[in-house]
């Protein structure tokens, strides 16, 4: 029988859970990855199959949750998390930000388990501060395009603030911003993966709008480390972990065509409905709580990343999708 602490991570297939089931594993614990597959992909995790340390469940935690045995912490990182994806399947979007949180924060409960939810930058919507503080309440559609994933999320951190409040249940909120790096798809339509992938197909690249919007782009382990952090923290209430250097879609493809060598030209389409025109993480809470901030610059995260997406096989290359940013 393993002492080791167990920990239980939901959406476990996907680019960032994937990436936390890697990292939990390597701290020394136990890890249950849970997945319906509906937009994550066995591929990210089949290394573990072969661990002790690590077991699968196939399941939608849209329905119920169980898992046997003791459980210490909870990561619910189960949802779409690219516009193309929750604009596809905005039902079941809906169903994982609040059925699905629903069931996990009671199964903390039962467990006596740590949970933390990964919430998002999206809970600001268009947002008319700037950077984004932890203490802004957003502005958001909530009967947009963008709504489902939005409010999905937003309903998401209330309540877990409310079994936090009513149920003394440990719970922790990040709000991730935009991220980054290897186990991305290639088309899931987020703007980094697209413009990688219109590069390499030797085609221009698409900015949408006059490419004036801007994002923030955190390395998938950096984006790690501060949840890790923040699990094992006392602090209950929203934290913000992203890189809060900021940069323009216009001036993010330009890095890209220089970054692979090719020589493509920007191209421009409308605007998507609700689409942000400016992303930027204000994370002073991380510093001074967690003592976390990004290591890795853009520059040497994005040559990680290119290296992953040339070494895919070509029918992974060839699929396209439409873009949001």
């Amino acid at each position: 029988m393993s002492t080791n602490k167990r920990v239980l991570i939901t959406g476990a297939a996907g680019f960032l859970g994937s990436h936390l089931c890697d990292r939990f594993i390597k701290e020394g614990y136990d890890v249950v990855g849970m997945d319906n597959l509906i937009t994550g992909d066995l591929k990210n995790i089949e290394h573990l199959f072969k661990l002790k340390e690590f077991e699968f469940y196939h399941h939608d935690i849209s329905k119920f949750v169980h898992v046997p045995g003791q459980i210490d912490y909870i990561l619910h990182f189960a949802s779409p998390a690219s516009p193309i994806d929750y604009l596809k399947i905005p039902i079941q979007t809906l169903k994982v930000g609040s059925l699905g949180t629903h069931n996990l924060l009671g199964f903390a409960r039962v467990k006596n388990a740590r949970i933390l939810v990964a919430s998002t930058s999206e809970v600001y919507g268009d947002p008319t501060v700037h950077p984004q503080t932890e203490n802004y309440w957003g502005n958001v559609n909530p009967i947009g395009p963008r709504g489902v994933y939005d409010e999905a999320k937003r309903f998401q951190e209330a309540i877990t603030m409310a079994y936090h409040t009513y149920h003394n249940v440990e719970t922790r909120i990040v709000r991730i911003f935009n991220t980054y790096g290897p186990r991305m798809r290639l088309n899931d339509g987020r703007v980094l993966p697209a413009f990688i992938g219109q590069a390499l197909r030797g085609e221009d690249l698409t900015v949408f709008g006059d490419g004036s919007q801007t994002r923030s782009f955190c390395y998938v382990d950096d984006l790690i480390e501060g949840i890790y952090r923040l699990l094992l923290s006392n602090y209950a209430y929203p934290v913000n972990i992203g890189n809060p250097q900021e940069i323009t879609i216009r001036e993010f493809g330009e890095e890209i065509i220089k970054l692979t060598g090719t020589n493509q030209k920007l191209i421009t389409h409308p605007l998507p409905q609700d689409d942000p025109k400016q992303r930027r993480p204000d994370i002073t809470k991380a510093q001074e709580i967690l003592g976390w901030e990004p290591k890795i610059n853009r520059e040497e995260g994005l040559k990680i990343t290119y290296d992953y997406f040339k070494s895919l096989p070509i029918e992974e290359l060839n699929k396209t999708e439409h873009r949001f940013t």
